[in-house]
């Protein structure tokens, strides 16, 4: 598929380079009329990076690579097209690698109704970095090695429908086979083998059985939504299946079971800043309430949070998230090896923002904190834009915990700095 979305894209653009001496005087034709209104930018981008301490497990590097993405934004009277795509020369993967991140096509045929199809990037939901009903894949490796937070959202091809009435907004999405999370598997990070009871790399990647049938494995996700006295209420809804490899198969493969969620949020004004709060139900239904072992249990998911600006350019984000594992007795009695995990996870996350040198320089910084795993994640970074097209960069992953079997514990040894140059065109 991801060869037939390069092929449709450049055989639109080498047929947006005719010249515009083979069109009619007299009018435009939707060729023409396209070229017309194209629009080209693009960046070049290396980053550098190296772990803290010894990993036997991984290169030393965390992360080595270089960037080129080309950007095209087009439209006619009735449509608009958009291509963003990236080459990327790896030194940690040894490879270089091309990624179609969007290649969609949107209109609005009807003011009740629009469409966008094609390789695209959604998100929803009310978190801050911290993801419940939003059910788009995510690529944790980008964001726990140094890649521009953009790259956390990975793309999904997708066709998305919105219908808009004044009684409630509807966003419907469909995705005709399974894209899962860019979840750690060895490659990058190490990561703890539950079934190995050790740390593993890039000699053990995690090998899947991942659902890849078209129309058959597929997802459907849902939102409807509307604004009351300026706070926005929504519902959600998902069919598919857990983004990550939640459950093994009786030949030893991690497996994505099924899953279907159903939740809600709210976020508006309070006090002088933002207020939000979502939760979400995890139904999984190859657990069997909690008999089978081999599979994730059903979960409730909660959070609250709270954002406001405290002085000028400097921003708080705080919130507060739990996991609660359902049918809990059935799993500790079905558990037969290994440590049984909490039947809840609390996690309380702070985001940070200022901006400094007429907003030149920024200075943020992303902490999570588990009082219940006894780990913690931080993610500071700061940047600088010495003119319009050229921003610097200076970054770290760092991981704390005391157990290797936690979720950010396991990471400790993949602790990193990076550095970052972009150059925009």
């Amino acid at each position: 598929m991801k060869g037939f979305w390069v092929a449709v894209w450049l055989g639109l653009f080498a047929a947006l380079a005719i010249p515009a001496s083979v069109q009619a005087e007299e009018e435009l034709s939707p060729l023409g009329e396209m070229l017309e209104q194209l629009e080209l930018y693009g960046f070049w981008e290396t980053r550098m990076g190296a772990r803290t301490q010894n990993d036997p497990e991984e290169k030393d590097i965390s992360i080595g690579e270089t960037r080129l993405q080309l950007e095209a934004f087009t439209s006619t009277e009735n449509m608009d097209f958009k291509y963003r795509g990236d080459i990327r020369g790896d030194l940690v993967a040894e490879c270089v690698a091309y990624e179609t991140r969007e290649a969609w096509a949107f209109a609005r045929p009807y003011d009740f109704l629009d469409v966008k199809a094609g390789r695209q990037i959604l998100t929803w939901g009310t978190g801050g970095l911290v993801f419940l009903n939003d059910l788009f894949p995510k690529d944790w490796q980008s964001f726990f090695i140094g890649r521009d937070a953009e790259y956390l959202k990975a793309p999904t091809s997708s066709v998305k429908v919105g219908l808009f009435s004044d009684i409630a907004n509807v966003d419907l999405v469909y995705t005709p086979k399974f894209e899962s999370d860019r979840y750690i598997n060895g490659e990058y990070i190490s990561y703890w083998d539950a079934s190995r009871q050790a740390l593993v790399g890039n000699d053990h990647v995690l090998k899947t059985d991942t659902p890849d049938r078209w129309f058959q494995d597929d997802e459907f996700a849902a939102r409807i939504y509307r604004n009351i006295d300026n706070y926005e209420l929504a519902l959600y809804l998902y069919r598919g299946f857990w983004k990550s490899p939640n459950g093994v198969s009786s030949n030893g493969k991690s497996i994505f079971p099924e899953l279907n969620a159903y939740g809600g949020s709210i976020r508006g004004a309070v006090g002088p800043g933002i207020g939000n709060v979502e939760f979400v139900y995890y139904h999984s239904p190859e657990s069997r309430g909690g008999k089978n072992a081999s599979v994730r249990n059903s979960e409730m998911r909660y959070l609250v949070g709270y954002a406001q600006e405290v002085w000028q350019d400097f921003n708080a984000n705080a919130q507060y998230y739990v996991e609660h594992m359902l049918d809990y007795d059935e799993y500790r009695e079905q558990l037969t090896s290994g440590d049984p995990r909490d039947e809840f996870r609390h996690v309380v996350t702070l985001q940070l923002t200022q901006l400094l040198m007429n907003q030149n320089f920024t200075l943020s910084l992303d902490t999570y904190y588990s009082p219940s795993d006894k780990d913690a994640y931080l993610r500071p970074n700061m940047s600088y834009k010495v003119s319009d097209a050229i921003v610097v960069g200076l970054g770290a992953n760092i991981f704390m915990g005391e157990s290797q079997s936690t979720f950010f514990g396991q990471f400790e040894k993949n602790t990193n700095i990076f550095t970052s140059f972009r150059y925009s065109f």
